[in-house]
């Protein structure tokens, strides 16, 4: 048995000192645990907006870009296309004022999209999540005589006309869907993004 008096100060002092320098520690070392749960870069990237160069479409012509793993179709229609979208038969549409459609208000119309000269289209069939085949050509007689472009669904022969809206009496439940996206001038469109704010 020591014959020195007990220094209870140290004793406090030496505990406290060994908590904090633990505390500090376990902090250090939670935090490459912590960061995991973080979205990776990757997975950032994939939501993110994506910018497209629409300056080299050829009225009639489609270019096809990815968005959080999905095509989008951007097709520059034809004037005599936009034309036909505004006196298309709606009888021959399962929802042609598309009211229970995925879109931006500003795609409420006939063309549905900002710019009628433009369609921008996630580029997947509503039935069954098949990617449809673009057949621009006015006059295509294994389509119909109702055919006056559109889109064709190999899968189960759901058809959409050049706005992406539904034909009756096909599988497909509902129109395409329509990204949210913006001009960000006339050969720039950015898909995601409506006026600064991400989808």
């Amino acid at each position: 048995m020591s014959d020195k008096p007990t220094d209870k100060g140290r004793r406090e002092f030496l505990t406290g000192t060994t908590a904090l320098l633990g505390g500090i520690g376990a902090s250090v070392a939670a935090i490459p645990f912590l960061s995991s749960f973080q979205p990776s870069a990757r997975a950032k990237a994939i939501g993110a907006p994506v910018e497209a160069d629409i300056s080299g479409i050829e009225p009639g012509q489609r270019i096809i870009v990815k968005w959080r793993g999905k095509p989008v179709w951007i097709v520059r229609r034809t004037d005599s296309q936009v034309e036909h979208l505004s006196d298309f038969q709606s009888e021959l549409l399962q929802d042609p004022e598309s009211l229970g459609s995925e879109q931006p208000e500003f795609a409420e119309n006939a063309w549905r999209s900002e710019k009628a000269e433009y369609l921008v289209l996630v580029g997947i069939c509503t039935h069954l999540g098949c990617s449809p085949n673009f057949f621009p050509g006015m006059e295509n007689s294994a389509m119909g005589g109702d055919w006056k472009g559109g889109f064709y669904c190999p899968c189960h022969g759901s058809k959409f006309d050049l706005a992406g809206r539904v034909y009756a009496g096909v599988p497909a439940p509902t129109n395409m869907a329509v990204p949210p996206y913006r001009f960000l001038s006339e050969s720039r469109i950015l898909i995601g993004e409506l006026d600064g704010e991400n989808a």
